[in-house]
C-alpha cells in the first residue's frame, strides 16, 4: 500500500484539471470507491436532491471473458455516500463532458447511462484510464502509485482527521469494521498519541 498525503492529492488533481478523468479522479479520492465500482456508476444511481449516490453495480475485466457487468457481491458494498457540494459540481461537469462527446461522436454514441463513460458512450477503457493516472502522476512529479492507492489514500487521510472507524468503513463498503482497521492499522498509533495528547491537555 502506497498513500498520498494531503499536499500531494492537491498537487494531483492540480495536473488532473486537463484530464477527461479529472472528476473521476476527484470521486474516487472522496468517495473512496473501487475502481470497478466508479465504472459501473449510472446517473439514475444520484439523487441530486439529497445529495447522494448510490453504489450498487460494477464493471470487471475477468480474463477470458471480456468486461462483465454485475451487481456488488456484498451487502456492505452496496451503499449509499453522501457528496459534498464540490463533488456534485464535479458530477456537473461530468454532465457537460458527456454532452460534449455526443455532439462528436453523433450517430457512433452508445447511450448506457453511465456517469464515466468513453468518448463514445461505452465503459472506458481500463489501460487507458491507467495510462492517463500514470501520466497524471508525472506531470505533478509525484510518485508511481496503482490506481487503487486513492482509495488507500482517501481512508488514510479521513482516520487522520478524525473522522470515526465506523464512517469509515461504511463508505470504503467493508462488511467487517475489523477489516478497516487491520487495513489500517498503520495510521492507530498517530491517533493514539493524538488522542493521549488530548487529553492530557485536558487534565491540565
Amino acid at each position: 500500500m502506497k498513500v498520498l498525503n494531503d499536499q500531494q492529492v492537491g498537487l494531483f488533481l492540480v495536473a488532473a484539471s486537463t484530464s477527461r478523468y479529472k472528476s473521476l479522479y476527484y470521486l474516487a479520492i472522496t468517495t473512496r470507491m473501487r475502481f470497478s465500482e466508479l465504472r459501473g456508476l449510472c446517473w439514475p444511481d444520484m439523487d441530486w436532491i439529497k445529495g447522494t449516490i448510490t453504489v450498487s453495480r460494477q464493471i470487471q475485466d475477468i480474463p477470458g471473458k471480456g468486461m462483465l457487468s454485475g451487481v456488488l457481491k456484498t451487502h456492505a458494498g452496496t451503499r449509499q455516500i453522501l457528496l459534498g457540494e464540490k463533488s456534485l459540481n464535479e458530477l456537473r461537469d461530468q454532465q457537460q463532458r458527456i454532452e460534449e462527446d455526443k455532439l462528436k461522436a453523433g450517430t457512433n454514441w452508445r447511450e448506457n447511462d453511465l456517469i464515466f463513460p468513453s468518448n463514445i458512450g461505452a465503459p472506458f477503457s481500463k489501460s487507458h484510464l491507467q495510462k492517463d493516472f500514470a501520466k497524471t502522476l508525472r506531470d505533478a512529479n509525484l510518485p508511481r502509485i496503482r490506481f487503487h492507492d486513492l482509495r488507500h489514500t482517501a481512508a488514510t487521510l479521513m482516520l487522520q482527521e478524525g473522522v470515526h472507524p465506523k464512517i469509515v468503513q461504511e463508505r470504503l463498503g467493508h462488511a467487517d469494521i475489523n477489516l478497516t482497521l487491520n487495513t489500517y492499522s498503520h495510521v492507530l498509533p498517530d491517533l493514539q498519541l493524538e488522542a493521549a495528547e488530548k487529553l492530557d491537555r485536558l487534565l491540565e
